[in-house]
């Protein structure tokens, strides 16, 4: 069984890869499941209907996915390659603490397979330009981060797994921050997950990344298992073709070495077991 659950195409504003042509290509590398999770960020993004002027990153829109378009497309893509694939309706929500309003209204209009809650700015300041880590510690930023996270779990539950859940690191210039200094946080935030009987992600794109450990690390999907936690995908965070699927069968066998003997899928957010 071969699924990939973190998959974005030309809804995401940074990505161009179309949805007709992600299913032909799942198809042809022989994936039995694909789960469409494109991109919404409020507070750094908008709306394509909010009535605010939408920025544009060279051709690309900073705009949060078009969802009547999204939806429709979706239909129209089972439709056509259904017959092959498996495919699900999902989103992946960058949830911050002062956007969780406008989530729960987004939840409620529309129906989900699955969701990826990530954290991918906090204080409408994104990782990637490094303007959250600016005028921080390596302490404070990394802190910070799982901070955040921390409440965004306490407070909102419509999701189905937390998305690469250390991906601070891809953008911590200063290096690795030490596992063991905020493990604490990592151990309370992972309790509220199983809790409330959710999941975490494994996300394969820290193999193109070349970063020197899984994503979250091999720490981390220690201290889940040990605390009972059992709800884990795989995605490969895709945006182009060369992505899609990789690395899956390498991810497995990284799950089965660490103890795991199952990954989920998911209908209607509800998870469905496989064997590794």
């Amino acid at each position: 069984m071969l699924a990939d659950y973190h998959v974005h195409t030309e809804f995401s504003d940074d990505s161009v890869y179309p949805m007709e042509k992600v299913a032909e290509d799942a198809i042809a590398k022989r994936l039995d499941e694909i789960c469409f999770t494109d991109h919404v960020d409020y507070g750094v993004k908008v709306d394509w209907d909010s009535g605010e002027e939408i920025v544009y990153r060279g051709t690309e829109p900073m705009a949060n996915v078009d969802y009547p378009r999204y939806m429709e497309k979706i239909e129209r893509v089972k439709k056509l390659y259904g017959d092959k694939i498996k495919i699900r309706t999902g989103m992946e929500f960058g949830i911050q603490t002062h956007t969780i309003p406008q989530y729960r209204k987004l939840y409620e209009k529309y129906d989900f397979d699955f969701l990826i809650l990530s954290i991918h700015q906090v204080e409408d300041k994104e990782f990637w330009t490094q303007d959250f880590q600016r005028e921080q510690t390596q302490k404070e930023y990394n802190e910070r981060y799982y901070e955040e996270m921390l409440e965004v779990v306490k407070a909102y539950k419509d999701y189905s797994v937390l998305g690469h859940m250390d991906l601070i690191v891809r953008y911590d210039e200063a290096g690795i921050y030490p596992f063991e200094k905020v493990r604490p946080i990592i151990e309370e935030i992972l309790k509220i997950v199983i809790a409330d009987g959710k999941g975490i992600e494994i996300n394969t794109s820290s193999r193109r990344y070349g970063l020197k450990d899984s994503m979250p690390s091999a720490n981390i999907l220690k201290l889940y298992r040990e605390l009972g936690g059992k709800i884990i995908t795989i995605g490969s965070d895709s945006h182009q073709p060369e992505h899609l699927g990789a690395y899956i069968e390498e991810t497995k066998e990284l799950l089965r070495n660490l103890g795991y003997q199952q990954f989920c899928t998911y209908e209607k957010m509800e998870p469905i077991f496989h064997d590794l």
